[in-house]
């Protein structure tokens, strides 16, 4: 399988506002926010769904997540933080954590036409490392 974004992400080939790193998932800002702090989690192995990975990174995955998603909560204070997996824009397997205060903000279709804001990214990306 040719390398996902993703996997250069890892690699180092493309730079990312990193969140968190560990031995098996990344955390980093997603250039096309739905909302500021939506972070996408990762694992460091390449396999397009979720649900097909090994049981113990999936569970590296999940755990990440729920890390993430509560320093967001902790740093940003929503009223809510949303966890959706879709699968569908990027042949990696990873799961977006966005904080939001109603279902439209969540489910909010991101401009990806537009150039990302990497000085905002990178802010807030300084705001939730751990």
């Amino acid at each position: 399988m040719e390398d996902s974004i993703f996997t250069k992400i890892i690699k180092g080939e493309i730079p990312c506002h990193r969140v968190y790193d560990d031995e098996k998932t990344l955390a980093f800002m997603t250039i096309h926010p739905a909302q500021p702090g939506h972070v996408l989690v990762i694992p460091k192995k390449q396999v397009q769904f979720l649900w097909d990975l090994p049981d113990e990174d999936y569970q590296a995955v999940m755990a990440t997540a729920k890390k993430v998603a509560q320093r967001v909560r902790e740093v940003l204070r929503p009223p809510y933080v949303g966890e959706m997996v879709v699968g569908t824009d990027v042949p990696h397997a990873h799961v977006h954590i966005i904080p939001f205060e109603s279902s439209d903000q969540l489910l909010k279709k991101p401009d990806t036409s537009i150039e990302p804001d990497h000085s905002a990214l990178a802010a807030m990306a300084e705001k939730l490392k751990f």
